[in-house]
């Protein structure tokens, strides 16, 4: 389910601790992102998933790769979250299928492809990459996005000095960050994400 907003939406990615989940909601954040990627530093098991979702004051949601979309809606209320952001061949299988069933899905897209989103679904523009899938700390070319796009969040090297810039070009609904916020990899800094949020919803 799509949530209503006023100001920019904000997920900031990367959790690895429930202090930080903690500390990013009384930041203004409007979502967490918990990495399950195999590939990704900032990758935590599944216990640790279940208890930063319980800790977490606003909704959390798991980046995953390889759920079968027949079993994602009992994989996401085994985790205790309130979304996904899969990848993988099946990835838009799976999030059309959390969205049916009422969970906020992220679906990582190419800025050519949104004639084929699902319904309900929330495109997630962010920089390519083969091997991390995402929290890379680079930015891609932000003007190949029609501003007319509809709902979609913007990732991909964004941090406290560009958010604004990014929304103001894009139009961005949301926006999300994980690298550029962090003291050590997995960690955020408080004055980081602080910055952020306030540069990503400021008026």
């Amino acid at each position: 389910m799509i949530p209503i907003v006023g100001a920019t939406w904000v997920k900031i990615c990367g959790i690895t601790r429930p202090a930080d989940a903690e500390m990013v909601a009384a930041a203004g954040a409007d979502a967490i992102g918990i990495n399950l990627l195999a590939r990704s530093p900032r990758k935590v098991d599944e216990a640790t998933a279940i208890v930063i979702a319980q800790a977490s004051p606003i909704p959390a949601l798991v980046l995953v790769e390889h759920v079968p979309a027949g079993h994602v809606a009992v994989y996401l209320d085994r985790l205790g979250v309130d979304g996904v952001q899969p990848y993988g061949p099946d990835a838009a299988s799976v999030a059309a299928t959390a969205a049916e069933a009422g969970w906020l899905a992220l679906l990582p897209t190419a800025v050519t492809d949104l004639l084929s989103l699902p319904a309900g679904v929330v495109p997630l523009f962010d920089t390519p990459d083969p091997v991390l899938l995402g929290g890379t700390g680079r930015t891609f070319d932000w003007t190949q996005i029609d501003r007319d796009a509809g709902r979609f969040v913007l990732a991909g090297g964004l941090g406290p000095d560009n958010v604004a810039e990014a929304i103001r070009i894009t139009g961005a609904w949301g926006v999300d960050a994980s690298s550029r916020l962090e003291a050590e990899v997995g960690v955020k800094d408080v004055g980081k994400v602080t910055e952020f949020v306030r540069e990503a919803k400021q008026p």
